[in-house]
């Protein structure tokens, strides 16, 4: 996978754009890993392979190797500078945005509280709509400003996302939101040897989803 480093408003960035790139996904890590990641690398490279280029960029907390989160008002600062940059340097492209978990919550509560200029829609890799064992749905408030589409990709066996509450503010928000599933996926989207699916093919189920998606909202 060709990827570069980039600047993203004073904030570190990784940009794969693919030849012949259709869209660009700029997305957030979540709370306890950063752009590197693995599962982050892996969406890349497969939305890469269906001609979606993608921005993965790090918060102030992960950039200084600091292990506590940003509070919300630094978090949802740095989503609207990674935003204004890619805006400046990605202009011919359709512009989505989300992250996994902690990455995609910031970028949808910036969102609701000021639009992100040009923004298509948001993708979800994984929203933490509760701390596990704590069921509550308080934190899905903010998405009812949210006036663009939504895509939730959430595993069944997701500890952050009871299905069984998320449903219900899926249903309220309406027809701009889209929940995708994965069977037996947890938070990170790992399934159960007994499921027979490897990590390979639920990546590709994944990425052909967002494909899918951003295709119709492009």
């Amino acid at each position: 996978m060709n990827e570069r480093a980039i600047d993203l408003g004073g904030h570190p960035g990784l940009l794969v754009r693919p030849r012949g790139a259709e869209a660009l996904y700029v997305f957030a890590h979540g709370a306890g890993a950063g752009m590197r990641h693995p599962f982050m690398a892996g969406v890349a490279e497969q939305l890469a392979k269906h001609a979606i280029a993608t921005l993965r960029w790090e918060f102030p907390y992960m950039a200084a190797g600091k292990k506590r989160v940003d509070n919300a008002p630094v978090a949802e600062q740095a989503v609207r500078d990674v935003w204004a940059a890619a805006g400046k340097q990605f202009r011919d492209l359709p512009r989505f945005a989300g992250g996994k978990s902690f990455g995609g919550r910031m970028t949808s509560r910036a969102h609701a509280a000021a639009p992100l200029p040009d923004l298509r829609g948001l993708v979800f890799l994984g929203f933490p709509l509760h701390p596990p064992g704590r069921p509550a749905t308080s934190r899905a408030d903010h998405l009812d400003d949210v006036l663009i589409p939504m895509l939730f990709l959430q595993g069944s066996r997701d500890e952050f996302a009871g299905l069984d509450l998320l449903r219900p503010v899926v249903k309220r928000l309406g027809k701009r939101v889209t929940l995708h599933v994965v069977e037996g996926g947890d938070h990170s989207f790992k399934v159960l040897k007994r499921t027979g699916r490897t990590d390979a093919e639920v990546m590709n189920e994944l990425a052909d989803t967002i494909t899918a998606w951003t295709g119709a909202h492009a």
